[in-house]
């Protein structure tokens, strides 16, 4: 039980200072004017002036409140190095006892995990927090069991009371740790990209070495060994081997007495694109199909399109002088001898033999196709004539052969069964609103050897694909796809036919018919195979620790087969199936919770400076507590403090008035009336 004087004013109180300032005038005057009673007549104005101040003594029924202090254990991912754990445990343990048996005392324990998505250890965050759900009054301290490592300390709230960082680890301990900079999400192929790369010794280190031993695999194959200089950025000028992703694994062997070899190696993914993409186009002829192959290809600003057209066959005698016939002469030997190597694919749009191309010319091209090039011929009636390309020295790599018939006549293509699961032609319907329109002719061929994706007139086979040793090529047994790009009788998925088409014979990762990756999102990992067989063996998944997992692959469409796989561990996966291998790295290119892995509170530090609190090394020992006053210092040799709140709950008031009004009036009136009769001749 506590009482306390206070006022409840009648009257606002600048008008009881008026009426204090009018009453005080009047005695001032009394007294100037030498009259006797002047004094009484005061005091009875004071007391008006005193009860319209409202003086109230007021009691209140108190109960105690106990202090809160705030016990943060980090356990993110940094705190697993050496003993810290351990440390940790045992600390906030004893701490929390010693706290819980301090009279009046609750201690409320707050663990802080490693942040979602690489984003570190989030204490501050989680004090923020657990700050808002509680009473601010109430906080009497904070102790914080971490190494100093934190990240996110821009979101530091304001803190009520002494804050102070009990940290763990040793002060010897040591580090060595590969750092990659510069590391691009893409890469032009064929152009060199330069990474940086460190490796530092950080802590108490040993007297460093001259030079350090680095690993470097590439998509997990044999990795090759440099020697780099400790504590010096190296510039590492690199091109990506293939298109699509490649996975670069960095890595230096662990020294006996480091701290972890988590951060020892570094796994960076890079994708690979084309810059440009060369194309030669050679149309025998002018008709309808060389405008939409034109078309195609220079809408693609990515493709650098040579396009020539035969014109004027050289059997033909009119007299015109040839150096008249056109701006420019056809450079046969520049194009299919000296710089055919420069072009990635050739499409042949409805091409004969006619002498401009002599049999030498198609040979280095069969060489071309043999050593990794790619040729498109887009059959018109010409493939099936006595001067048909197939009669050449390409009829070896050519993945059928011509009856000789020409087949005119309406029909409608489809995809093949095997169509369905190539990716050149597979949901090839999706791509198109209604029924497909017909082509109104088709080159008879036979004896396929390659893979027959679409068929058309009595299901004679159209579109051809093969593989020749290194390289790619097709056979387009019609000059009639324009008719779907003009919308005759609804048209047709005609572009997306021709741009799959062409992306698949230069290479496209996304268009391989037989192939194997994978998409990482956290720790769960999306293995997709694609495949023209009705089914796969289980996929085999070699973990970065060496052990091996065998899933079974589900058929999702057609040629295409998923599964998920958790990884319980960040690093490099290998992934193989049947012939088919690929390497997936799970978790960020360097874990931000070990780019720095010494125990440190010089981050932490202005924040604890602005509460008076102190930092201690576990190591140590635990600290004593003592209680010292807000503002106080907070920290001393072997002591942490607290400052007790003295924070309370109300459960009753009672007010009693000093001057009831019949006091007033008693008073007032006798005093009044002391003055009268002073001032009187009595």
């Amino acid at each position: 039980m506590t009482g306390t004087l206070v006022f409840d004013p009648l009257l606002p109180l600048w008008l009881v200072a008026a009426l204090a300032g009018m009453a005080l005038a009047g005695v001032a005057l009394g007294l100037w004017r030498g009259l006797s009673g002047w004094a009484w007549r005061g005091l009875a104005a004071l007391i008006v002036i005193a009860a319209l101040a409202g003086p109230v003594f007021q009691q209140e029924e108190r109960a105690p409140l106990s202090d809160i202090v705030l016990v943060v254990e980090d356990q993110s991912a940094s705190q697993s190095l050496g003993q810290r754990a351990g440390q940790t445990a045992t600390a906030a343990d004893a701490l929390a006892a010693r706290l819980s048996a301090r009279d009046g005392t609750e201690v409320r324990r707050i663990t802080v995990p490693d942040g979602a998505d690489n984003t570190g250890t989030q204490a501050m965050t989680a004090l923020a927090e657990a700050l808002a759900r509680e009473p601010q009054g109430r906080v009497a301290g904070i102790f914080m069991l971490s190494d100093g490592r934190l990240h996110d300390l821009d979101r530091a709230p304001k803190l009520p009371a002494p804050t102070h960082l009990l940290l763990t680890g040793e002060e010897d301990d040591w580090d060595r740790r590969l750092i990659v900079r510069n590391a691009p999400a893409f890469a032009i192929l064929g152009e060199e990209v330069t990474l940086t790369l460190r490796i530092e010794d950080v802590g108490a280190a040993p007297t460093p070495t001259g030079s350090v031993p680095i690993d470097i695999a590439i998509d997990g194959e044999e990795p090759q060994r440099f020697m780099i200089e400790m504590g010096r950025d190296i510039d590492l000028p690199l091109r990506l081997p293939h298109g699509g992703r490649n996975v670069l694994q960095f890595s230096t062997p662990e020294v006996p007495g480091e701290l972890t070899d988590r951060n020892n190696s570094a796994l960076v993914q890079i994708n690979g694109v084309r810059d440009r993409l060369s194309v030669l186009l050679v149309s025998g002829a002018p008709h309808p199909g060389g405008r939409t192959w034109r078309n195609l290809l220079k809408s693609d600003s990515s493709v650098d399109l040579v396009h020539f057209t035969i014109l004027r066959p050289p059997e033909k005698q009119d007299g015109v002088p040839v150096r008249e016939l056109s701006l420019i002469a056809f450079p046969t030997r520049e194009l299919f001898l000296e710089k055919i190597e420069d072009f990635d694919l050739i499409i042949f749009d409805r091409y004969k033999r006619r002498g401009i191309l002599p049999a030498i010319y198609l040979e280095n091209v069969r060489n071309y196709v043999e050593q990794g090039g790619a040729v498109l011929i887009a059959a018109g009636p010409d493939f099936a004539s006595a001067d048909s390309l197939y009669r050449s020295p390409l009829d070896a790599i050519v993945p059928a052969r011509p009856t000789a018939r020409v087949v005119s006549q309406g029909y409608r293509p489809t995809v093949t069964d095997l169509g369905e699961r190539h990716p050149v032609t597979a949901g090839l319907e999706d791509e198109h609103d209604g029924a497909w329109g017909q082509w109104l002719r088709q080159i008879e061929i036979t004896d396929a050897t390659g893979d027959v994706v679409m068929s058309g007139a009595q299901d004679r086979p159209l579109l051809v694909l093969d593989r020749v040793e290194q390289g790619r090529i097709a056979l387009m047994a019609s000059d009639h796809a324009w008719l779907w790009n003009r919308g005759y009788e609804g048209g047709g998925p005609q572009l997306e036919l021709l741009r799959r088409l062409a992306h698949w014979m230069m290479k496209e990762p996304e268009l391989e018919e037989e192939a194997l990756w994978a998409t990482a999102t956290g720790q769960t990992m999306r293995i997709i195979r694609r495949s023209l067989d009705e089914t796969v063996p289980p996929v085999t998944i070699t973990t970065p620790s060496g052990e091996t997992v065998e899933l079974s692959l589900t058929e999702t469409s057609p040629g295409r087969f998923e599964t998920t796989y958790e990884g319980p561990e960040l690093g490099l996966y290998r992934l193989a199936n049947g012939d088919q291998t690929a390497v997936i790295g799970l978790g960020p290119a360097a874990p931000v919770e070990f780019e720095k892995t010494i125990a440190s509170g010089e981050a932490l530090a202005p924040v604890i400076a602005d509460t008076n609190g102190g930092i201690k090394r576990l190591s140590d020992g635990l600290p004593r507590l003592r209680d010292v006053r807000a503002d106080r210092p907070a920290a001393g040799r072997g002591w942490l403090g607290i400052t007790p709140r003295d924070a309370y709950e109300t459960l009753s008031v009672t007010q009693t008035a000093l001057l009831p009004p019949w006091l007033v009036l008693a008073l007032f009136a006798a005093f009044t009336l002391l003055g009268w009769l002073r001032e009187g001749r009595r």
